[in-house]
């Protein structure tokens, strides 16, 4: 469970890390009236949620530890639709359409009207960040597949958990489990000794 959630954490710190670099390069062409020419450079978080879906998958991967069962399988196709996502909106998020409408929003001095011409010229970031969505993806569905196996947290610190049985003193392995849970075996041993002795 440990190297998943390593892995999937990956992917999504790379996601976000991508989404803050330069996507593409839009060049428009201003055709009407007061509108402009230039270039503009248009970061990941200019064109897609991609940054927003890496962050959720980070979430989402911290929740596997804290459930198990249905629920870890939830959190697993939860994570498989992250990733696809993610890859869906980087794959998509550099073509003239999305351009034009992050140069729309921009509120520098750029105007862009919905007749100028718009080329794109995109960088390698997008692919990255879809790669990154990609093992977020199969991080969810390993998650999915395998992690109603995986242990849970440790049942001591649940609500209303028992506590376990002291170990016999002349069994040295439930002596060393019992260590290993963090419990004295000794406990049980030093409350009868010092049991109180009846009035006189």
């Amino acid at each position: 469970m440990g190297s998943v959630a390593l892995v999937c954490a990956a992917g999504a710190a790379l996601v976000v890390f991508a989404t803050g670099r330069v996507w593409a390069q839009a060049a428009f062409a201003g055709s009407g009236s007061g509108h402009t020419s230039g270039m503009s450079d248009l970061t990941g978080a200019d064109l897609s949620a991609t940054g927003a879906l890496g962050w959720a998958a980070l979430a989402a991967m911290a929740a596997v530890f804290a459930v198990r069962g249905a629920a870890r399988i939830a959190v697993g196709a939860l994570l498989a639709l992250l990733g696809a996502g993610t890859v869906l909106l980087a794959l998509t998020a550099t073509d003239a359409s999305s351009a034009r409408a992050a140069l729309l929003g921009d509120s520098g001095t750029i105007v862009v009207g919905s007749t100028d011409a718009v080329t794109v010229a995109a960088t390698a970031w997008p692919w990255l960040a879809a790669a990154g969505g990609l093992v977020i993806a199969l991080a969810g569905l390993w998650t999915a597949v395998r992690g109603r196996a995986w242990p849970g947290m440790s049942a001591r610190y649940e609500r209303g958990a028992r506590p376990a049985k002291a170990a016999a003193p002349d069994d040295p392995a439930a002596l060393w489990k019992s260590l290993d849970r963090g419990e004295d075996p000794t406990a049980d041993a030093d409350a009868d000794t010092e049991a109180p002795t009846a009035p006189r």
